[in-house]
């Protein structure tokens, strides 16, 4: 005779089942709502991880939040300079852009990576309309401006960092129009500038500004670290604007993680009502964070 045990569901489906129901008020929370979420150029060349983030971004839209994906491409930028014998110069971690340089960002970002992220979402089983700043005056950028001072003379002076901007508007009709059309929109860091000309910017700085000009409830970004860490390189699980300046006055936070978390602070006081950083070599991460009580990286919110 059969007993209920011998009619009990696989644990694994069970397992399923609870993550699922775990999700719900998640997604019923941020039904109707805007993530914005920043694709780094190093996350691109592992197809896995690619197939994944188009899995959790399609999975998104599936479940009534709008996406709308901010993707870089430094190395891929990088290694065709190098193909072509340009020779790359950084300030401040921003490329020195001449005329030339910038055909070739504009031909990487628009063009290939660009329709390779669409191609992915498409493969997932979504709809992905690749766009840049470009388009239908999206973005218009104002020419970057840095001034350095000569540690030997103490005199400051301006450097040229050529077709290098950053965003000054975000025109948000064109990212409305393509998302109630029930597609995902791709946007690839280049704008025209106000004065015609055509500008590369930073992706973190692209998606931060977008994300306050769409007044997103998300700004995310992937990174190839979990998050930020303290000095015992613990995970650092909720950061304030007020807690990030103390982490950075002792030293905790230096480098690269200093202006990322620029752009998640300058966009929570713009509006955002959370960014995140996150490693986006763990598989949905993602949805990891968005859909469990733990989260997977660091939230900064006010």
């Amino acid at each position: 005779m059969s007993t209920a045990a011998d009619h009990a569901p696989d644990p694994a489906l069970l397992l399923k089942a609870e993550t699922l129901t775990e999700a719900l008020p998640y997604m019923q929370r941020y039904a109707g709502e805007t993530f914005v979420v920043k694709y780094g150029g190093h996350a691109m060349g592992d197809p896995e991880a690619a197939r994944d983030f188009a899995e959790d971004v399609v999975l998104l839209k599936a479940v009534g939040i709008n996406p709308v994906v901010v993707h870089g491409g430094g190395p891929q930028i990088g290694t065709m300079l190098k193909t072509l014998g340009v020779e790359s110069r950084f300030v401040d971690g921003l490329r020195v852009t001449d005329a030339e340089t910038m055909k070739v960002a504009e031909m990487v970002l628009s063009g290939a990576l660009n329709k390779e992220i669409v191609s992915w979402i498409g493969r997932a089983g979504g709809r992905a309309i690749g766009i840049s700043g470009k388009d239908g005056g999206f973005v218009v950028a104002d020419k970057v401006r840095r001034t350095r001072r000569d540690p030997d003379s103490n005199v400051e002076s301006v450097v040229d960092l050529g077709f290098v901007g950053e965003p000054a508007e975000i025109d948000r009709r064109v990212i409305d129009t393509i998302s109630k059309a029930g597609m995902i929109p791709v946007v690839a860091p280049v704008a025209v500038g106000t004065d015609g000309e055509t500008y590369n910017i930073n992706a973190d700085t692209m998606a931060g500004a977008i994300a306050i000009g769409l007044g997103a409830a998300r700004l995310f970004l992937l990174t190839d670290v979990p998050g930020v860490m303290d000095k015992e390189k613990r995970l650092l699980r909720d950061l304030t604007p007020e807690k990030i300046e103390t982490l950075q006055g002792d030293g905790t936070i230096t480098g690269g993680m200093i202006p990322k978390l620029e752009t998640c602070v300058h966009a929570v006081q713009g509006g955002v009502d959370a960014a995140v950083i996150l490693d986006g070599r763990i598989p949905h991460a993602m949805l990891l964070e968005i859909f469990t009580k733990r989260g997977a990286g660091t939230l900064v919110k006010l």
